[in-house]
């Protein structure tokens, strides 16, 4: 019923058969949930963040009360008080950024492996940084979606399922097309389609991470782990405090260029964008002390960066 809503339900897929598999085993006979299988259920584990114990809570509560309106009696787990969100997203200095378009440059592959990304990542994190997208966006571009005669993105496959129109630069339009030629010349028969694609004509993915932290290694950037970064969507991040202090730099009001950004951005809403106003803010205080920072305190102060 999810998917067929139009909801993506990967993580819901994944912990529903999670569910079942804690029911099987523990030779479940009822319908319906009982309260000690859900406290079965919400005990804590090892190793387990706050915000994903919160998200199996939530899965198994949503999923018993689809089953309440079908008639079936089951349980309804209390969820838990939401974890709070202590993230902060890495910001990449100018200088960083440089090292890591140096690095995406020099990078070779010591053995052959045609499901490699190699041959994307110079375009890609240069993409990243010049547009904001997030990487799964990216890497769901289509060749119709790039249109580098009239230089623009179309970004279907979005987060919050909104599709957008994203403008880019003549120079980032110089590095696709480059990537492009390159990329036209591979033996390749029968293509997917996708814009950035591995030396097999696959679409790329999970191997982008894994050469995105040998860029950082190579640029002298400290990656501190799993899940603490400086990561490929910190990118993302420093697009959008980038662009907040190009506008500041340029006199343009903020505020009446944050709904702008906020749909370039692809944000469900202008107070997801409004944590990127405190956060350059706090990096470049002399940059806009002219705006009035009473103005900040327009949309609730919560730090719900996005995290992928």
């Amino acid at each position: 019923m999810k998917t067929k809503l139009g909801f993506k339900y990967n993580t819901g897929k994944f912990i529903l058969s999670q569910i079942d598999q804690l029911a099987h085993k523990g030779e479940e006979e009822t319908r319906g949930f009982t309260k000690k299988f859900a406290q079965k259920w919400s005990e804590e584990r090892c190793n387990e963040s706050e915000r994903y114990r919160y998200d199996r809570i939530r899965y198994l509560a949503q999923f018993s009360s689809y089953l309440c309106d079908l008639g079936i009696p089951s349980y309804i787990p209390k969820l838990p008080r939401y974890p709070k969100n202590t993230f902060i997203p890495y910001i990449y200095s100018q200088k960083e950024i440089l090292a890591l378009f140096k690095a995406s440059d020099e990078l070779r592959s010591v053995k052959r492996n045609m499901n490699s990304c190699l041959i994307c990542m110079p375009a890609l994190i240069r993409l990243l940084y010049g547009t904001g997208v997030r990487i799964g966006e990216a890497l769901a571009l289509k060749d119709e979606d790039v249109n580098l005669e009239e230089n623009y993105l179309r970004v279907k496959d979005s987060k919050n399922g909104k599709e957008r129109i994203i403008p880019i630069s003549t120079s980032l339009v110089s590095v696709c097309k480059e990537y492009r030629n390159y990329r036209d010349h591979l033996p390749i028969k029968d293509s997917p389609g996708y814009f950035f694609i591995s030396a097999n004509g696959n679409k790329c993915g999970q191997g982008v991470g894994s050469w995105f932290k040998k860029c950082l290694s190579e640029a002298g950037i400290h990656y501190t782990g799993r899940n603490h970064g400086p990561r490929v969507h910190d990118l993302r991040h420093t697009f959008a405090v980038t662009s907040l202090a190009s506008m500041a730099e340029a006199g343009v009001d903020l505020y009446a260029s944050l709904p702008i950004l906020s749909n370039y951005l692809g944000h469900g809403s202008i107070g997801a964008t409004n944590h990127y106003v405190r956060l350059t803010a706090n990096m470049y205080p002399d940059l806009i002390k002219e705006v009035n920072m009473t103005c900040l305190n327009v949309f609730p102060k919560y730090r719900n960066y996005e995290t992928n």
